[in-house]
């Protein structure tokens, strides 16, 4: 059941279409929507990046990926100290470069999230006057052992908050540079 208060039709409709999770009795599903001052050509190209997820991500120290780079693919990420992890593997389960979807599911790793799936969704939009990204992320995790399914869902949309908050800070950078370029 999602809380459609204060969406937009638009967004909804982006959800109902792009966010589907089947959420079993022990687990927690949120989703998170963050406008970003940039176009989606500039968002999509770091967020479709599956072998570099540190150009947005603040807790990402490294990653490698194994193989080249399609779904079922394998990264190692190495995460900064701070978070209550060190590792994480990951599984590529969708890039759609027509839609602008990515999903990835945590197959292992030193760290509390089991069954954890997370996809992120980039779509077009106007912000003041200009091309701006409307970027949706959800995700479904096993309640953490040794926690609620609230608490756990706290934690993992405060990192996707700041996550979020990166992708808009580096793609409105990008931006900037791409409009101060044009005028020279």
């Amino acid at each position: 059941m999602m809380d459609v208060k204060g969406m937009s039709g638009v967004e909804i409709e982006y959800i109902k279409k792009h966010h589907k999770h089947e959420i079993k009795d022990n687990q927690c599903s949120s989703f998170l929507i963050k406008h970003i001052k940039a176009p989606v050509h500039l968002v999509w190209s770091l967020v479709r990046r599956f072998d570099q997820p540190q150009k947005y991500k603040p807790f990402v120290s490294r990653c490698v990926v194994h193989g080249n780079l399609e779904i079922g693919s394998l990264r190692e990420v190495d995460v900064k100290s701070g978070l209550p992890a060190t590792t994480s593997t990951e599984r590529l389960e969708l890039l759609d470069d027509n839609e602008h979807i990515l999903s990835v599911r945590i197959i292992g790793g030193d760290h509390r999230l089991k069954n954890y799936t997370s996809t992120v969704s980039v779509h077009p939009e106007v912000i003041e006057g200009r091309p701006g990204t409307m970027v949706i992320e959800s995700f479904v995790v096993d309640a953490a052992e040794g926690n609620t399914k609230d608490e756990t869902c706290y934690f993992i949309e405060a990192l996707i908050k700041c996550n979020l908050q990166s992708l808009a800070d580096v793609s409105e950078a990008l931006a900037l540079q791409d409009r101060t370029t044009d005028c020279n």
